[in-house]
């Protein structure tokens, strides 16, 4: 019997999503022969942590399912205990990265990550707080179906089980590292208003994150495919492909993946950036690495805080920070894309000291191409007016920091990937008794 890790990292209220997880985890037991821990890696201050804790205890008991509600200060323990067992140079800054201050996507995820190889996990199943499962005749669609149907197996293995293969002849003994799909419903970033009020400062807008040199055309293409998911039709049968993953068809809402890829290569740890967690997709698809794409969307919602006051501009910093970090990210794509194959050892692993080099080499980008996009968020933002020509005064005095915490960003990527294997390590030989207790 295999154990798996579904986990929910969260920083703000959502019990109900807490009580459907223990609902998927229910439904993961009953249909495949698994054991699930059930993670929740909770940021949330101490009156919303009890509101969680109650949903926690109210979950229906299964011998089969290991429940873990982890505040930030048992997060912290654990994460030290593992840095020191590691014995890695910089274990300050190692425990910065993994749990910041600050909103961190890939942090998240990343400690996560830690703790599954800790428990033993086979793979991690991610969902998010801000979103809720599709219902089909009044039950819920469980994306754990398609995931526990392939994730490990040889991709020659998983063909019975999907709906169509488009796999290379070359990849069919590899295993399905990835397992995914996307949500219906609002945008994945909640900048929906600056289409409504201004199409064409959107389009100017969310065109920044194309790559320097695009075309017009490659920029409208990148704009109409941003952020949009799988739309708004509703779940009705299922639908599932095997190959090479087409990953804007999968969102880190929705997502399995296997052991052998994030415990080789974590996500970015960048601080206040959307998107920050989406590296893997990349990595498993340019190394070749099988995956499935099913259609078990999961319906996406937004939260107020996003809309008014500091919720908005923290979200639109986020956003910032995102258009910024495609100077040092895109480098790293290209380089991967064009390696393919290459990126991968004799028994399909990745690489890991290979990502850590274009990393590191990907920091010594000409900083003018993400002035330039300051400059345009700036234009942009005042002509829509209001809360946007409000944030860029916010921002006006910050530019200097924000293009220095871009680089300081990749640079710290590069350091963690180089001290990955230790940690993960160091992790498995944590006795989870002792370092990974129940709350």
């Amino acid at each position: 019997m295999r154990a798996i890790c579904l986990t929910l990292p969260t920083n703000r209220p959502c019990a109900a999503t807490i009580t459907a997880l223990g609902e998927e985890a229910a439904y993961a037991v009953e249909h495949f022969d698994v054991e699930v821990h059930l993670l929740v890696l909770d940021s949330c201050a101490e009156p919303i942590r009890d509101e969680h804790a109650a949903a926690i205890g109210k979950l229906t008991p299964h011998e089969r399912i290991v429940v873990h509600h982890f505040d930030e200060a048992r997060q912290r323990d654990f994460l030290q205990r593992v840095i020191e067992r590691a014995g890695v140079t910089k274990p300050d800054l190692l425990l910065d990265l993994m749990l910041p201050a600050e909103v961190s996507y890939g942090a998240c995820t990343n400690r996560a990550f830690l703790i599954a190889s800790a428990l033993g996990c086979a793979s991690v199943h991610r969902r998010d707080s801000d979103s809720v499962y599709q219902l089909l005749d009044g039950e819920p669609v469980y994306p754990v179906h398609h995931e526990l149907l392939s994730l490990g197996k040889r991709a020659v293995d998983a063909v019975p089980d999907v709906t169509r293969t488009r796999l290379d002849p070359a990849d069919v003994h590899k295993p399905v590292a990835m397992v995914g799909s996307s949500f219906v419903g609002e945008l994945s970033v909640d900048i929906g208003e600056i289409r409504d009020l201004d199409p064409a400062l959107y389009y100017e807008v969310v065109g920044l994150w194309a790559e320097e040199g695009a075309t017009a055309e490659e920029r409208r293409e990148l704009v109409d495919e941003s952020f949009v998911g799988a739309g708004t039709d509703p779940f009705t049968h299922d639908e599932s492909t095997l190959g090479t993953p087409d990953i804007w068809r999968i969102d880190m809402c929705n997502i399995g993946l296997h052991h052998e890829v994030y415990e080789r290569v974590p996500l970015p740890p960048a601080t206040n950036t959307i998107g920050s967690d989406y590296f893997l997709l990349h990595l498993v698809r340019d190394a070749t690495l099988p995956g499935v794409v099913h259609n078990r969307n999961i319906v996406n919602y937004y939260t107020p805080e996003r809309r008014t006051g500091p919720g908005f501009t923290a979200y639109q910093l986020r956003f910032t920070k995102f258009l910024l970090s495609m100077l040092y990210l895109y480098p790293v794509y290209t380089a991967m894309e064009g390696a393919r194959g290459a990126l991968l050892d004799e028994n399909h692993h990745v690489r890991a000291a290979t990502i850590a080099e274009l990393a590191g080499r990907s920091t010594g980008a000409d900083r003018a191409e993400n002035v330039r996009r300051l400059d345009v968020v700036d234009r942009c933002y005042r002509q829509l007016g209001g809360k946007y020509a409000e944030f860029a005064d916010h921002i006006l005095p910050l530019r200097e920091r924000l293009l220095d915490e871009a680089q300081a960003d990749m640079e710290d990527f590069a350091l963690l990937i180089e001290a990955w294997g230790a940690l993960v390590t160091a992790s498995r030989s944590e006795s989870p008794a002792r370092s990974v207790d129940d709350a």
